[in-house]
């Protein structure tokens, strides 16, 4: 093995791919089957900075470097491509879109290279063949909803389709919501999903409005979630019951309790 650590986990992937002496579970692994463990591990990567630990981001992001190695070598037996045909694309790819750092561009703010480096992204997509005639295009499918309608909006917002204000969108998150009332007293349950859906996406739009990553500020708030639900059940445990046990009554008033003391520190 060579002394440099990439090279000698490009060798153990090589190894544990190898057809006679390999890991019998990695030799039958595909691009599709590996996928998910990629998306997993992505989320494991942003966990660990949440969690504000340095030792877990540096174990999960080498568990997200090995997805890479994993799957450039499955390109490189397919004869398509290796990890450094990827490496090399990446970064010929940062320095086209940093003219201002590797050339004699200038970029007064941060909000103008935005600007230059979705200029830079669609030029891209249309020379790799892409239609060019979306200002949604490239925008990735395998997102999670949410980061994807605020993708969306903001790519639409480039071009001017937008409200001028989030007045405009809050008002606009009440009408769908009456319309979602409506369906749901007509009981049509079709109708009942597609105004939800219609909901959500406005209340990712006014996110994108006020400055908030709607998918972070559900993750927080799940979080919150959890932590008070948590706290409703201890303190019933505390009377020797559990919520199947008790009233909803009961357990909103421990759930206002535990809210408060959160809000007053005591």
């Amino acid at each position: 093995m060579t002394d440099k650590p990439i090279d000698e986990l490009i060798d153990v992937m090589r190894r544990l791919r190898d057809p006679q002496s390999g890991c019998p579970w990695d030799i039958e692994q595909t691009f599709e089957t590996i996928a998910p463990y990629t998306i997993e591990e992505a989320y494991e990567v942003a966990e660990a900075i949440a969690s504000g630990s340095r030792e877990d981001l540096k174990g999960e992001l080498g568990d997200l470097l090995l997805q890479v190695v994993y799957h450039s070598r499955m390109a490189e037996e397919e004869g398509a491509f290796a990890f450094d045909d990827v490496a090399r694309a990446i970064t010929e790819k940062m320095i086209h879109r940093h003219p201002h750092v590797f050339g004699d561009a200038v970029v007064e703010s941060a909000e103008a290279q935005t600007r230059h480096w979705e200029e830079v992204k669609a030029a891209e997509r249309s020379k790799a063949g892409g239609t060019g005639k979306s200002a949604l295009d490239g925008v990735a499918l395998a997102l999670p909803a949410l980061v994807r309608a605020q993708k969306l909006q903001k790519r639409a917002a480039r071009v001017g389709f937008d409200w001028p204000d989030s007045s405009g969108v809050t008002e606009k998150v009440a009408e769908e919501a009456a319309e979602l009332a409506d369906e749901i007293a007509a009981g049509d349950q079709e109708k009942i999903a597609e105004e939800y859906g219609d909901l959500l996406f406005t209340v990712a739009v006014l996110g994108q409005h006020l400055g908030v990553d709607a998918e972070q500020a559900l993750i927080a708030t799940n979080k919150k979630f959890e932590r008070r639900f948590r706290g409703v059940e201890k303190a019933l445990e505390a009377k020797g019951r559990t919520p199947a046990q008790s009233t909803l009554g009961e357990m909103d008033a421990l759930w206002d309790e535990v809210k408060h003391a959160e809000k007053t520190g005591s």
